[in-house]
């Protein structure tokens, strides 16, 4: 059996189990399968094995794979997970579905003004990212700064607000893991609780935390997206187009 397939099963088993320990039910977690790096053959393999839905970082790399997989675009579900500059957010609104790192209000109103150039694409779903564990490293709006960015997003017109993305620091302690991801979670609910009736959060659902390493601890603490690319496709090398 391919190993892709023997790990996207392993991968599916652990969101099942660390599902089951938290009493929740598994199908409310999605696989996100990250392939950055990884080339179109292996997403394929992905694909017939029955994953949709995949994250890329590198908008160029990822720009070239879509449009060489768009045959299969209608099983496809393409996620931009990776920072976004200004001057590559025109060939994301054009090409992806999610994007999970809106961090900065110009991003978001690039985003949403590009979109709107192609009338036939739904809107783009996005989620805000929060640096959780506040690196000067990586990108992301500090906690205090979440909901300010979340609000301006649900009065742009071709953007749907779904959620948070959070990459905390890494760590193989699972009690520091759980830490995090329950800031996340906390920040989550309270910014839900304070828009329930607000029209521009009715869609405001995901949770987008975890990786292959610490994905049972997310799912422990609310996540509803795994991010999982090393456990599915394997050693990253050099980018493969």
């Amino acid at each position: 059996m391919n190993s892709i397939v023997v790990n996207l099963m392993q991968v599916r088993e652990r969101i099942e189990l660390a599902a089951l320990e938290a009493k929740r039910e598994p199908e409310d977690i999605e696989l996100l399968a990250v392939s950055k790096t990884f080339p179109t053959s292996a997403i394929e393999e992905a694909m017939h094995a029955g994953q949709s839905a995949f994250g890329e970082n590198y908008v160029q790399e990822a720009v070239e794979k879509i449009i060489k997989l768009e045959k299969l675009r209608p099983w496809l579900v393409w996620h931009f997970i990776g920072p976004l500059q200004s001057n590559k957010t025109r060939e994301v609104a054009e090409h992806f579905d999610w994007v999970h790192s809106v961090d900065r209000l110009k991003i978001a109103e690039r985003l949403s003004t590009q979109r709107g150039e192609f009338p036939d694409l739904a809107p783009l779903q996005v989620c805000v990212q929060i640096n959780v564990s506040e690196e000067e490293s990586k990108s992301g709006v500090s906690q205090t700064e979440v909901e300010v960015l979340c609000n301006a997003i649900t009065s742009l017109p071709n953007l749907v607000l779904r959620g948070l993305m959070a990459i905390p620091a890494p760590s193989t302690d699972s009690v520091e893991q759980r830490q995090a991801f329950a800031a996340v979670q906390d920040c989550f609910q309270q910014i839900k609780a304070a828009h329930a009736n607000d029209l521009g959060y009715q869609f405001f659902d995901t949770l987008s935390m975890g990786m292959s390493d610490d994905l049972e601890a997310a799912i422990i603490e609310g996540s509803t997206m795994v991010r999982v690319g090393s456990a599915i496709f394997g050693k990253r090398d050099k980018i493969s187009k």
